[in-house]
């Protein structure tokens, strides 16, 4: 059956074509399998709560009738400002908090687990023209408006905002720089979410083409209720494609966890457990609450724009395995840096067992992609990734973290990361182990090598144990700590492109600002490390304990250094030149962006062989191939466009000189 919504309807429909509904989520209480909703143009100022799960043969379908005409927000138009006498940029208005229902976005605080910056930001947000405004601690703040140094856009963060609580009334404050209020639209938030179930296992619905916007979202840390402005809560087989996502003053997609109250926000709200334990805790606790393949996650999000969400544009603790995420932009993502914590990525995923992220455009973003414990067959393929770097300048905020392309944490492979263009100062960051990099082009360095996993804790080591599964499931097969190693270098491009500026740096920190694969000598190669373990005798288990507790080997080969990029001790075929000159540019034009680069003169005819599955080989504790999802073998003759390598490879994300010339997106 089509239902019909349209909010310029006359009155209140029964969702056919000639008396539609007005509300969309009219249409979501009576939907039921192989229906088809049909949103017309316009604003939906309201929150979508699907009550009914669709199948895996007849989906539930949400259709804006024209792509991005049917806009669904979280936010409410604030008219009647008054100017404050005195104080000729800030305008006063009240707001009567009946409007907020339980959830006032004006009393809620953005905190919890995870989250190291100072609790003083209100989960409400005040939008100048659909940008979001900076709130501040005082109203004194408030009024000086001037610009915040840890600000990536410094002359946004001008236009500032402060609130407070009078009479039953929230009171709004904001300095508009000279605007008047009254003639400009100013919108603030008074809902958390657009589009999300309030329950769990509302599978198998497609969203397309809608516009999502300003949510009064809360921090969404691993162990606690992870929502968003739209998103599947804790469901199987949903489809959100060809929208645009931005605003949220958390997260715009949540492919995350459910609440659980005996794990929910357990370390900010009880304090005595550690709050890795409490991860521990809902890996463990996610099998009991129905953690499976047949049940959870396998989504799809594809040709999504999603921007200016200051925590994670995409974010997701478990529910979010088996899925793809492809062709999307995600852009300016934790720019204002008013919230800070250990959540915070353009893609920020735990548990991202099986998942593609593939062919998207990852730009200005705090970190480009951070998969966090058991990237168990995740693959990162065919990015562009570039200026996921906190701008010149530019203070770094209480409670931020580093800058990278990609981040993998604590897993324990196999993670794939291949024919990506990485063109941040950091490319990748890998206090982990059992990752492959095959065929990208790096300007940036390796971080964290052997180290961001343990701490000191009362003058002793204190291991962080994580999980690994059974093969393309769920299922718990183990915990470990990482022994560091584990990891394939091959047929990859380094460029020495930043200059070297702090020599005191090493590859145990996230900024080395040295490009190459030198920070692997430390690790053995697989002769050294399987000569250890007493194989042609019986074994010896006091002996052998000092190598079950050592490094893993590492794999090192084919690859190109340029501009001084320096190389490992273990690789034997590679390419080095030390000369300077090479230069990598990325050039946009009317929406399309270009690499401007002379590496290919200087790699000549340096060739190596195809990389394969069998190449790579099995991650060492799981025990897994690097292979696809559903257990064949990868070959990498295609490149960053899909194009063919034929018998011998040119090292890097392009099959061919001239493929590298081609755009590498196009909006």
């Amino acid at each position: 059956m089509i239902y019909y919504v349209n909010a310029q309807a006359s009155r209140d429909g029964n969702g056919s074509k000639e008396m539609p509904f007005r509300h969309i989520d009219d249409a979501a209480r009576v939907a039921a399998p192989g229906d088809e909703i049909i949103v017309a143009p316009g604003i939906y100022r309201e929150y979508v709560n699907p009550r009914n799960a669709g199948t895996e043969d007849s989906r539930i379908v949400y259709r804006s009738e024209k792509p991005l005409g049917a806009v669904i927000t979280g936010a409410e138009v604030l008219t009647g400002w008054e100017r404050c006498e005195g104080e000729g940029n800030v305008w006063k208005a009240l707001v009567d908090n009946g409007v907020f229902g339980a959830y006032n976005p004006y009393t809620t605080m953005v905190c919890g687990d995870w989250y190291f910056a100072p609790t003083v930001r209100h989960t409400g947000a005040v939008f100048l023209n659909d940008r979001m405004m900076y709130e501040t601690v005082t109203l004194e703040e408030c009024c000086a408006g001037e610009a915040d140094p840890c600000a990536w856009k410094k002359e946004e963060s001008t236009y500032k905002w402060f609130t407070r609580q009078e009479g039953g009334k929230t009171v709004l404050y904001a300095n508009f720089q000279g605007k008047n209020p009254n003639e400009e639209k100013v919108e603030i938030t008074v809902r958390r979410n657009c589009f999300l179930p309030d329950k769990t296992g509302v599978g198998y619905i497609t969203v397309s083409g809608f516009k999502i916007d300003k949510a009064a979202t809360t921090w969404a840390p691993p162990a606690a209720y992870q929502d968003g402005m739209i998103g599947p809560h804790w469901s199987r087989g949903w489809i959100i494609e060809d929208c645009e996502i931005s605003n949220s003053k958390c997260c715009g997609i949540s492919l995350g966890k459910y609440r659980d109250p005996e794990n929910d926000m357990y370390f900010y709200t009880k304090h005595v457990k550690s709050p890795t334990q409490m991860e521990r805790d809902a890996v463990c606790r996610g099998q009991y609450h129905g953690w499976l393949k047949e049940k959870v996650g396998g989504h799809i999000i594809r040709r999504c724009d999603v921007h200016h969400c200051e925590q994670t544009g995409i974010v997701g603790r478990m529910g979010g395995v088996f899925s793809t995420i492809e062709d999307c932009h995600i852009h300016d993502i934790c720019n204002s840096q008013q919230l800070g914590g250990a959540e915070t990525a353009g893609i920020k995923l735990h548990a991202a067992i099986d998942v593609t992220i593939r062919r998207n455009h990852i730009h200005h973003c705090i970190m480009g992609v951070w998969c966090d414990w058991q990237a168990q067959g995740a693959r990162i393929s065919q990015n562009l990734m570039h200026d996921n770097m906190k701008p010149e300048g530019t203070q770094h905020a209480q409670g931020a973290m580093f800058n990278c392309d990609v981040f993998i944490e604590v897993g324990h492979g196999p993670t794939l990361i291949d024919n990506n263009v990485l063109l941040s100062k950091t490319s990748v960051v890998m206090p982990s182990e059992g990752i492959a990099c095959v065929h990208n082009l790096m300007l940036g360095n390796f971080g964290l090598i052997n180290s961001g996993v343990d701490s000191v804790v009362n003058g002793q080591r204190e291991p962080r144990y994580t999980p690994y599964h059974i093969r393309h499931r769920t299922e718990v097969a183990g915990f470990m700590t990482i022994l560091h190693g584990d990891d394939r270098i091959y047929n990859n491009i380094f460029v020495q492109h930043y200059p070297i500026t702090d020599t005191g740096l090493t590859p145990q920190n996230s900024d080395y600002q040295v490009v190459g694969t030198s920070p692997f000598d430390i690790f053995p190669t697989y002769e050294e490390w399987i000569s250890n373990f007493m194989m042609d005798q019986e074994p010896n288990m006091g002996r052998l304990a000092q190598y079950h507790f050592g490094h893993l080997p590492v794999w090192v080969d084919g690859n190109a250094y340029l501009n001084g990029a320096v190389v490992c001790k273990h690789e034997k075929h590679f390419l080095r030149r030390e000369d300077g000159g090479v230069h990598v540019e990325l050039a946009e034009k009317g929406g399309k962006y270009c690499l401007k680069t002379n590496v290919y003169d200087f790699i000549g005819d340096f060739r190596d062989g195809i990389i394969t599955s069998d190449i790579l080989g099995c991650a060492f504790e799981p025990e897994q191939r690097f292979e696809n999802p559903d257990g064949t073998e990868i070959i990498f003759d295609r490149d960053y466009f899909g194009s063919h390598r034929g018998l011998n490879a040119l090292p890097g994300p392009f099959a061919n000189a001239e493929d590298a010339q081609q755009a590498l997106w196009q909006h």
